[in-house]
């Protein structure tokens, strides 16, 4: 028993009172269903158009103009709009905000076999993050109120790939690793569906369960240095989401092939935090208009990119590193529960419940970075929470999962 049962009950009463927040916002302040029907609807049929698959030989696809963009194409990296001064928000308007959410408890799991210097967590307002190690430099809080957030959002990115925890095309590897692995969901439930494969999950956070499938092991490791592990010695290698966390995408990917066995498989799946909407325009000024260029400035500030699937850098990184038969998908992820479809639906739900959840551990450690004071920052959370559940906006934004071979000797 991994725990992966209590995590579905919980996420489908989450889910009910996401939509029931959603229906009563819509009530009071939105448009008429009908006036906004045919909006919403093309919208969505861009949205259902998820496959992109390219040759691995082939150079990389040319991205079309945003009229023509379907969702296999995010749009071409948008470095035009600056991040707002923090007084911005205080001088706004609150247009009745009332915002009355407050951050989920803080605090880590002692892990009694780690020493002490890993568990020294740093502190940001309140809101803990890893431990200096190296040169890491996770930008989300680790506390166990972002962590939920994180396992939703493990249930979007599984609900992406139309319930698969994987692209590449394993069939039973013997030995798995999953770098960065966070909360240890994706690799708890890889090691469900392969009991017979070895896993070992990977972070600079002992923030993972104990009780976990009987093949699965959690180690403190920063993917920012030499890894420690032998050369061809795993079959599958995973990593999700660590936009925003590396100084240098090729040599992390030089360290997955150097650690590969011959024929075996990596898959990366980045997204961007850039909001996107085919069918309005979300205003630069707004929260919503601001949540990219917030994390995009903030990454620059400390040499981190947030563009990583605009500027194509999965493909690259692993055509350097010498991977072939190189494919990718390319997805458009929604942001609330504008889509009909039920499967889109899902994922915009529960996409905006992550954030809903806990904001403030998202964006705390770039507002930091930027210098905003504190005060600023919660008014920033108020206007994007109102716009959230006002929803006025068919928005999304992109991902993309690319994976490649290690040639046979």
């Amino acid at each position: 028993m991994s725990g992966a049962g209590a995590t579905s009950s919980k996420l489908a009463e989450e889910k009910r009172l996401a939509e029931a927040a959603d229906t009563e916002a819509a009530g009071e302040q939105l448009p008429s269903k009908a006036a906004e029907e045919p909006a919403a609807k093309a919208a969505e049929e861009k949205l259902l158009v998820v496959d992109s698959l390219e040759s691995p030989t082939a150079p990389p696809a040319a991205i079309p103009s945003t009229a023509t963009l379907t969702a296999g194409t995010p749009p071409a990296a948008t470095t035009t709009v600056p991040v707002l001064p923090a007084h911005h928000w205080t001088e706004a308007p609150d247009d009745g905000l009332d915002d009355n959410d407050s951050a989920l408890g803080d605090g880590a799991d002692s892990t009694a076999s780690l020493s002490s210097s890993i568990l020294s967590y740093r502190t940001i307002q309140g809101r803990t993050y890893h431990s200096e190690m190296g040169n890491a430099q996770y930008w989300g809080s680790n506390d166990e109120g972002h962590n939920e957030s994180l396992d939703i959002l493990h249930h979007v990115f599984t609900l992406a790939l139309e319930g698969k925890l994987y692209l590449a095309p394993i069939k039973e590897p013997k030995k798995v690793l999953d770098v960065g692995t966070g909360t240890g969901i994706w690799a708890i439930d890889f090691a469900d569906a392969f009991p017979g494969s070895d896993v070992i999950g990977t972070d600079v956070s002992p923030i993972q369960p104990t009780w976990v499938p009987p093949n699965l092991r959690f180690e403190i490791e920063d993917c920012t240095q030499e890894w420690t592990f032998h050369e061809n010695e795993f079959d599958y290698i995973h990593i999700r989401y660590m936009v925003g966390s590396l100084t240098n995408w090729h040599a992390l990917f030089k360290e997955a092939y150097r650690c590969l066995k011959p024929g075996g498989w990596f898959e990366s799946y980045e997204g961007s935090p850039s909001l996107h909407c085919d069918n309005d325009t979300i205003p630069p000024t707004s929260a919503l208009g601001q949540w990219g260029p917030l994390f995009i400035n903030g990454g620059r500030q400390i040499g981190r990119s947030f563009t990583v699937v605009e500027e194509e850098i999965q493909r690259k990184a692993m055509e350097e590193a010498g991977f072939v038969d190189i494919q990718e998908k390319s997805i458009k992820v929604p942001s609330g529960s504008w889509p009909e479809d039920p499967r889109l639906k899902d994922m915009g739900s529960f996409s905006k419940l992550a954030v809903m959840q806990d904001a403030e551990g998202f964006i705390l450690f770039m507002t930091n970075v930027l210098g905003w004071p504190r005060q600023q920052v919660d008014v920033f959370i108020a206007h994007l929470r109102k716009e959230l559940r006002v929803c006025k906006y068919n928005y999304y934004y992109n991902q993309r999962v690319v994976w490649g071979r290690k040639p046979e000797l």
